[in-house]
This record gives C-alpha cells, structure tokens and sequence, in this order.
C-alpha cells in the first residue's frame, strides 16, 4: 500500500490504520462519532493527500477542459474553483471532481485517490483526440503535493494564524479568513507558496490546503497547534464518511460509476448542457428528455434498526413489499442519533415522505424517503 506524507503523524497520534483505494489511511485517531462531532461543533482536519492534483495549462487548457467536464469551466476567474465531472460518451461518470482556474491559463485538477491513475489515462486519451492538443501541457503532479482539510464552524477564528496573508495569487485577499466560497489563493507559509481554498466535503465551513510534499507535515502540526484551543481534533475516514453521508455528497464507488449519470446522482445542477459539446452531452441531454430509470434517494430508518449498510436490498413500505433497489451509503448518523442512507430506487419512490424498508440482516425495517441534505445546521 501507499502511504501519505504525513504516515508517520497518523502513527505518533496512535491512528488506527487501514487501506483505503490502494493507500494506508487514518479511519479513526479516537472514534468517529467523537470526531464527527468535533467537525460539526468545533474543527477536524483530515489528510486528503492520497488524493491526485492534475495540473493543465496552455492556450488551449480552457476549451480542452470545457470539452471533457460538466460544468462550465468559463465561469471561473483566477482564484475560483468548482464541482465538476468528467463523464463518458454514454454520460455515465469517470469521476467527480474539483477544478480550480489558478492563473489566466493554468488550472488545477483534485481528482479521487481511487480513480487518479485512471484519469490522468482518460485525460491523456482525450487530450490525444483534441485539436488544440499542441497548446495544452497536461501533467500529474500527485507524487509532489499533500494536501489537508481544515474544516468546522471555529477554523475560521484560528486560520489566518496558519497561514500569514496577504495572498501572493490567485484571489487578493489581505488574509485567508476573508476568502469566500469556492474561492482559492495562494499564501506563503515558511518561505513556501501553499494553496489554500474555502471548499470541503463535510457540509461545513472549511478550508483545503495543498502544497509540497516536504511541507505538508509542517502545516499539519501548524494547524493542530493552532486548532486545539478552538476543539480541532485530527479525524480520519470514518469521520470524513459520516459527514458526506449526512450531506449527502456522492462517493465515487458509490453514488458514481461510469453506468450512472450525474442526473441520476443528483448533481445535475453541475452539468452545463446549455455549453457547446462536451462529452457525453447528447447521452444527458437525451436522458433529460426521456426522463430517469432511476434515482438517487435519501432516507432514514423509523424504527429501531441496526443502521444500514452498503448492498442492503431496499424494499417498498406495501406488504407484500417489491424489491426496488440496494443502499449505496448507509451509516449510523452521529448528528441525528439514526441509521441514514442512500440508494437508487425508481423515480416514483424516490420522493420525499415515501414509505420503504430496509433489509438489514434477512430482516425487513421501517423507513423512509427525505429531502437532501439529511443533517440541517440547527437554526
């Protein structure tokens, strides 16, 4: 297995460690629920580093990613980011993903550890096939980056003790606390150039770091320093799993896989099928029309239940019940005290308030359908 940059911090903190997409990876420092509520209530920061960085520049860079993402990469200024998706020809999904625009023709990649071989191949391939070829310079930096998510309603009073504005790219802001959704600078931090964004995968405010491999563990111990007497905790996988789960983020693996579109998945909002052709535009726009064969759904368990899990068979409430579909995510909600999840089920019963069961160990148990996301911020 691979192993992250900050391998030998997971140690010193007595980490639990486990594999995870080919990398050894922290699932636990305490237990999940403690520090999924420490997210939720104070600060956590995880290690992204396994994640892959893809970084395209070029004359070209703009149109060759507007031809192979979702989303409209023009909207973007520098110092912007955004969710994305490359899809196939038939719009199922190759991966989920960021986009940042660093730089008037430079952009910036953060791609899923599971699939960031498979990518940069896909991108390459593509990049083959493309036009403008000779104007795009498309490389793999994943072995040079780590990267950590800060994230919490309290990072916000302790970041700009981490990282000193102002920003030397990217967005101009005095410091980093003045970032805003979405947006990404570039700060230094011990002579080093970092970037830091205002983006995150757990619902709460928060920001991702990424800089050079040799660095990393220096803005990790930085932060915890600076985080502890704010509540911040280290948090791993489990952690990181349970907080998308209750915002109901998709999990490549998961809610995603190239014979699922990002309609299907709920993400169709970042699918700008009014820009000129991207890859599998024609398959989503005829999926528009025609309508869904299936949907993604959220529900929580009514009853008392072990809390589902992925490839539990998800039933109809009538008896006798019909067999619809599996869960694709399924946890115990440390916010909600409940067993969540999602899975696909056909449309018509992929609406709020509808009645379903859950097989959990041969047995059937009470659920049912709700709005996204499944944990609200009280007030």
């Amino acid at each position: 297995m691979r192993r992250t940059p900050l391998y030998p911090a997971h140690q010193a903190l007595g980490a639990r460690l486990i594999e995870f997409g080919g990398w050894e990876m922290p699932v636990q420092y305490t237990s999940i629920a403690d520090e999924h509520l420490a997210v939720r209530n104070a600060a956590g920061v995880f290690d992204i580093s396994h994640m892959g960085e893809v970084l395209i520049d070029g004359a070209e860079a703009a149109r060759f990613l507007n031809h192979v993402l979702c989303n409209d990469i023009g909207r973007l200024v520098p110092g912007q980011g955004q969710y994305t998706l490359l899809c196939n020809e038939r719009g199922g999904v190759v991966d989920d993903l960021y986009a940042y625009r660093l730089g008037d023709q430079e952009y910036l990649l953060i791609v899923n550890a599971s699939r960031a071989t498979t990518d940069f191949e896909w991108l390459q391939r593509q990049l083959a096939d493309f036009a403008g070829a000779r104007n795009v310079r498309l490389r793999d930096v994943s072995p040079d980056f780590g990267a950590i998510a800060i994230q919490g309603p309290k990072v916000a009073g302790f970041i700009d003790a981490c990282f000193k504005g102002p920003s030397t790219s990217g967005t101009p802001v005095n410091s980093a606390s003045e970032l805003t959704k979405n947006e990404c600078s570039q700060f230094n931090f011990g002579g080093t150039q970092v970037w830091l964004s205002r983006t995150g995968y757990t619902g709460e405010d928060g920001f991702e770091v990424v800089a050079r491999s040799d660095v990393i563990e220096a803005i990790w111990n930085k932060v915890l320093e600076q985080g502890k007497p704010h509540g911040l905790k280290p948090a791993g996988l489990g952690a990181r799993d349970t907080l998308r789960t209750e915002m109901c983020y998709p999990l490549y693996g998961h809610e995603l896989d190239e014979n699922t579109s990002p309609l299907e998945a709920g993400v169709g909002f970042f699918v700008a099928l009014g820009k000129d052709n991207f890859i599998g535009k024609a398959a989503l726009a005829a999926q528009k029309e025609r309508g869904l064969a299936k949907k993604l759904a959220a529900f929580k368990m009514t009853g008392k239940a072990a809390p589902p899990r992925p490839d539990y068979a998800i039933w109809t409430g009538a008896d006798p019940a019909t067999l619809i579909g599996k869960v694709v995510s399924g946890t115990q909600s440390p916010s909600l005290s409940i067993g969540i999840g999602m899975g696909y089920v056909p449309p018509e019963f992929a609406k709020p308030g509808t009645p379903l069961q859950v097989e959990v160990r041969g047995k059937k148990f009470a659920a049912v359908v709700v709005a996204k996301p499944l944990y609200r911020k009280p007030g």
